[in-house]
């Protein structure tokens, strides 16, 4: 399976848009979202073509293709936009024989993981691309598609066999990339 991963869209039609058409390119089999869906939220300037009905229409026309957590923006209003649910803290995923801890990052994170055995945990909420192999885990963050922030690139990730890449969203272009050995 040929996983996208990415995270913190904050309401941004412009850079909604550009994600899917990288999922178009990328030829993914499906889209994880790692949340903040609609809502820039109270710290956070207005993204670029702030509109959160198009995101909303934008991301229902793929919803077959979507899994999804909920992100610390998001809210009951917004899964009453969305037909695929967002409301999850976390989600457990087993994708090419690796297993993946998803969630948004605001609750748990890399100070404070999910109850887990080896494995991914795979977080949003920071607006920073990141990995860092910990213990009995290691941490990625795809970084922002929206709002990227520490002078990071807007990217995703791509996972493909045990491979996780971190592209560019401007060029889809891979900067970073870690194969997950056990």
């Amino acid at each position: 399976m040929k996983l996208m991963i990415a995270s913190d869209i904050h309401g941004s039609a412009y850079y909604c848009e550009k994600m899917l058409k990288a999922f178009e390119e990328e030829k993914a089999d499906k889209l994880l979202l790692l949340g903040d869906f609609l809502y820039h939220g109270p710290r956070n300037d207005l993204p670029k073509d702030y509109d959160p009905k198009a995101v909303a229409e934008m991301l229902n026309r793929m919803k077959d293709k979507i899994l999804a957590i909920k992100g610390n923006c998001d809210s009951e209003v917004d899964q009453m936009m969305l037909e695929f649910p967002i409301m999850a803290d976390y989600a457990l995923i087993e994708a090419n024989g690796i297993t993946i801890y998803a969630t948004h990052g605001h609750i748990h994170n890399m100070k404070n993981p999910l109850p887990m055995n080896k494995g991914i945990l795979l977080c949003g909420h920071t607006h920073v691309p990141a990995l860092e192999e910990m213990n009995s885990f290691t941490y990625l963050n795809p970084g922002s598609i929206a709002i990227p922030k520490q002078d990071s690139s807007f990217s995703y990730m791509i996972l493909e066999d045990k491979t996780f890449f971190w592209k560019d969203l401007e060029t889809l272009e891979t900067y970073k990339e870690y194969k997950f050995e056990q």
